[in-house]
């Protein structure tokens, strides 16, 4: 018998802001000067809360993890929900945001929550289910109940 845990949601990420040639001159400059924080102070002025969201997803600009090249810097400041990549080679600036998604809504039959809320285990759930024709189990295990 198989046991299926539902996984923790992930952590992805959106993008909030990407500027590339003269746009990311100035904040290249700001990086060099400041330091990537300051770049980050000022590119989350780009983030709309709900709306960057939503824009995100509509345009297919969410990753499972920061996107980055191999001439790339990335900074993902401690307890800060933004990541900053950018690369002096190529001239561009990227500013991310964490985003959690939610989680989809559990797929259980209303009779499994009920008997579990009932005591029984969802394994004894499962095993009331008949046996597949084509199982190999040998015929002492077909067919078996479960006790209360």
């Amino acid at each position: 018998m198989y046991v299926f845990e539902r996984d923790e949601p992930s952590t992805r990420w959106i993008s909030v802001a990407f500027l590339q040639g003269e746009e990311a001159e100035d904040l290249l400059g700001t990086i060099e000067r400041e330091g990537p924080i300051a770049a980050i102070y000022r590119l989350r002025e780009y983030d709309h809360g709900d709306a960057t969201i939503e824009a995100a997803l509509a345009d297919g600009y969410v990753y499972d993890a920061v996107p980055a090249g191999s001439t790339d810097h990335t900074i993902e400041p401690f307890g800060s929900p933004y990541a900053l990549t950018y690369s002096d080679t190529f001239g561009y600036v990227s500013l991310l945001r964490r985003y959690e998604d939610k989680p989809e809504p559990e797929l259980v039959p209303a009779a499994s929550k009920a008997l579990a809320l009932a005591g029984r285990a969802p394994r004894a759930v499962a095993d009331d289910w008949p046996p597949n024709p084509a199982s190999a189990a040998p015929p002492s295990r077909r067919n078996r109940a479960v006790a209360l």
